[in-house]
């Protein structure tokens, strides 16, 4: 056992530099056209009506503390873009027309011009309003701030109500300072870029997002049931049963099989990683490391130490297959409540990640065996597909749940 890793989340292993930087993460912002996600689907407005559209389940009622801060008051004052936008201009009226009976058809024929103009008048005022109504922009503000949900490594997670819509989120905080010292500017970005546009049920949604001078706020579905991690701890033994297992590997295999058809790798599977909604059913729910990469191999070692896939640990390019490998580990510590490659030093976990050298204690029932067996290749090429992993007779016999109609 690796000390100190018993009641503690894995260490993650040493974040790669990429060299890229900005120069001032104020001017961080995540423009709708992006070209990054070009086959990903429209990406989420941050208007208002977003999260009464979108949050059809959440609950009503919550206990609800005062915002984060008194000095927060400065900020609930709203620039100018932030204020409704100026009334449109009223139409005026059609000029007479002289009444005379020769005059007939050239009056029709003025009223008719002057309706139509004043129709298209009208329809670009209306679409006016929607731009500017588009264009509005969350402040802290707007939410009610209670409890801390949890605590991460460049800021915290709290439970917040959205003010004129009453409805229950998560508020991720984090703080500019902390981000640019560790030089991951480009990474929250892509996190953002990436979550605001994925739309699956074990997804967890990410509504959009706003900043000011020290912090960037995400605006995050809430997952009332916190982390798989937290629960598996919870568990007798530290493990889930078969059926349990099955279920939520089933619906992890089917979120990433939907990730993977947008083209974007996860790359950090683990229970620390996935939340569960109010039903229990589980949520992908940080993007931090993953990457949109149409077509291409990556080469940026990342992710947690247990969950390294071999061609990380030795160098190699890797591409979407490092997900299979992380459903693989995902599953045995979850039947038996360790990962497959734990040893007592980083070295040893590395020659056993290398080999795939593990083993299934006793209790682990044959169809389990034989599913991870199918994950924990060394070769890429040779791991069984998601969709394998949807149709592994395992998988289909001890779900309590069907996987999504892509």
């Amino acid at each position: 056992m690796l000390k100190g890793k018993e009641n503690q989340p894995r260490a993650g292993v040493p974040q790669m530099g990429t060299g890229l930087k900005i120069n001032n993460i104020k001017q961080l912002r995540i423009s709708k056209g992006t070209t990054v996600l070009t086959e990903i689907s429209a990406p989420i407005n941050t208007k208002k009506q977003t999260i009464s559209e979108d949050i059809k389940e959440a609950p009503n009622k919550t206990n609800v503390v005062k915002n984060i801060s008194e000095d927060e008051n400065t900020e609930r004052k709203k620039t100018m873009d932030l204020m409704p936008p100026p009334p449109p201009p009223k139409l005026l009226p059609p000029a007479k027309a002289t009444q005379s009976s020769t005059e007939s058809h050239s009056k029709n024929s003025s009223t008719e011009a002057d309706s139509k103009s004043a129709g298209k008048v009208k329809a670009a005022q209306t679409n006016a309003k929607n731009d500017s109504e588009n264009d509005k922009k969350w402040v802290l503000a707007d939410f009610d701030i209670g409890r801390p949900l949890g605590k991460g490594k460049f800021g915290n997670v709290y439970l917040a109500r959205e003010k004129k819509s009453k409805y229950i989120i998560a508020m991720k905080v984090l703080f500019k300072a902390q981000i640019k010292t560790a030089e991951v500017e480009h990474q929250v970005k892509r996190e953002i870029e990436i979550q605001t546009h994925l739309r699956h049920p074990n997804i967890l949604r990410m509504y959009g997002y706003f900043h000011d001078d020290r912090r960037i706020y995400l605006i995050l579905e809430y997952a009332p049931k916190g982390e798989l991690f937290k629960e598996l701890k919870a568990q007798p033994n530290e493990r889930f049963d078969e059926v349990r297992t099955a279920t939520y590997i089933s619906q992890l295999a089917d979120a990433l099989k939907y990730c993977h058809s947008k083209k974007v790798i996860h790359r950090d599977i683990k229970p620390e990683n996935l939340l569960l909604g109010s039903k229990g059913e589980l949520k992908i729910a940080d993007f931090g490391w993953s990457v949109h990469a149409p077509g291409s191999k990556r080469e940026t070692l990342c992710g947690t130490l247990d969950y390294l896939p071999p061609e990380m640990v030795l160098g190699a390019t890797h591409d979407h297959t490092v997900d299979v490998w992380g459903v693989g580990v995902l599953c045995y510590e979850c039947l038996v409540g360790k990962p497959p490659f734990l040893a007592t030093t980083y070295k040893d976990t590395y020659n056993k990640i290398k080999e795939a050298d593990y083993r299934c204690p006793s209790y682990v029932s044959d169809g389990a065996r034989n599913l991870i067996s199918q994950l924990l290749v060394v070769n890429p090429e040779h791991r069984l597909s998601l969709a394998g992993i949807l149709n592994h007779p395992w998988i289909v016999s001890n779900r309590t749940m069907e996987p999504t109609k892509q």
